[in-house]
């Protein structure tokens, strides 16, 4: 069985810019999650890298995590 490496510990972040950066990096572990094949990933990336739909798509994940992050971190008040 495959040991998982574990990186998320948890979702309180020092402030917005730490909190945004692991916004970026779940993002990027999800995709990587649904989609274990590298080739695959890389391949496909090129459609979507230059595709205005799949940037804007990206930037809502992304934004759905921060909003996650910021509100367990109580928006950082």
């Amino acid at each position: 069985m495959e040991q998982k490496e574990i990186w998320l510990n948890s979702l309180i972040t020092e402030g917005p810019q730490e909190g945004f950066e692991l916004a970026i990096k779940l993002s990027r572990m999800g995709v990587k999650s649904t989609q274990p094949d590298m080739e695959v990933l890389k391949r496909l990336r090129k459609e979507y890298a230059n595709n205005a739909d799949g940037l804007t798509a990206a930037s809502h994940v992304v934004a759905v995590n921060f909003q996650t992050i910021s509100a367990a971190n109580n928006y950082w008040r």
